[in-house]
């Protein structure tokens, strides 16, 4: 019988966690050594945004290097891990069954919101990956609802990982540093998990009005939406949330990750 994997809410950080992981890395590395092998892996990532929910069905992904400005050695690393066509065709069934529209994307690579805690969670390269897009116009239910729908994919050795960040504010980039940090970040990641812990779904469906510092911790929602999809990822209202703490980067990016294994 196939162990039922958790579904993950990871904060993939800057890009430069490629190349200098911290706290991230070896929390990473440990959650992979206690958690059963997947037999594929799906990332709905904040750096694919699309109005609708897309699949990618590529066979072999390329790496995606969607950023500018760093290191010459960030843009020669590569995740040459495989896609899953097959399951890419068996996700867009199940999303369509669910109403919710998808297609799927023969040619779509690994944003650095998949290769850059993949590299950290399986540096081999061997599990196939594919991903999902996030749809930031239609907000946190409709992402809850895109998680839900594929749970069950957490039965057959699927590991659902949402990517994105629990604060993500680029406007104070340099504003701080990690002896001082950006006010905010706990009130909100403590709000978080607080919520997460006592399953109030609606809540944090409405964190923008409810959470203390939401516009400042998140100026727009992409990032925090890969939460949503990975708490719909559990199942069932129960979200079994277990927070995993690795710091706070550059004084404004709180790297939580969470596993939840409620539901179904």
């Amino acid at each position: 019988m196939t162990p039922r994997l958790p579904s993950l809410f990871i904060s993939h950080g800057s890009p430069l966690t490629a190349l200098q992981p911290g706290q991230l890395g070896v929390r990473l590395a440990a959650l992979a050594a206690a958690l059963p092998r997947p037999r594929a892996i799906v990332v709905a990532s904040a750096h694919w945004l699309q109005q609708g929910p897309m699949v990618a069905a590529t066979a072999q992904p390329e790496t995606i290097h969607d950023f500018s400005g760093f290191p010459p050695e960030l843009y020669r690393l590569r995740y040459p891990a495989p896609g899953a066509p097959q399951l890419a065709a068996d996700i867009a069934a199940r999303l369509s069954a669910a109403g919710l529209e998808p297609r799927l994307d023969p040619q779509r690579g690994l944003d650095h919101g998949a290769w850059v805690p993949l590299r950290l969670l399986y540096p081999q390269a061997d599990i196939p990956v594919l991903q999902v897009s996030v749809q930031p116009a239609l907000g946190p239910a409709h992402q809850l609802a895109l998680g839900r729908a594929l749970a069950p994919l957490r039965q057959d050795g699927v590991l659902l990982v949402g990517s994105g960040s629990i604060t993500h504010n680029l406007h104070d980039w340099r504003n701080y540093d990690q002896a001082c940090e950006a006010p905010y970040v706990r009130p909100f990641t403590g709000w978080i998990e607080q919520k997460l812990q006592a399953d109030d779904v609606p809540a944090l469906l409405d964190y923008r009005r409810q959470a203390p510092f939401a516009e400042q911790a998140h100026p727009t929602d992409e990032h925090l939406l890969p939460l949503h999809f990975a708490m719909g990822a559990a199942g069932t209202e129960r979200l079994g949330a277990q927070r995993i703490d690795a710091g706070i980067d550059m004084g404004f990016l709180a790297m939580d990750i969470y596993r939840f294994d409620g539901g179904r």
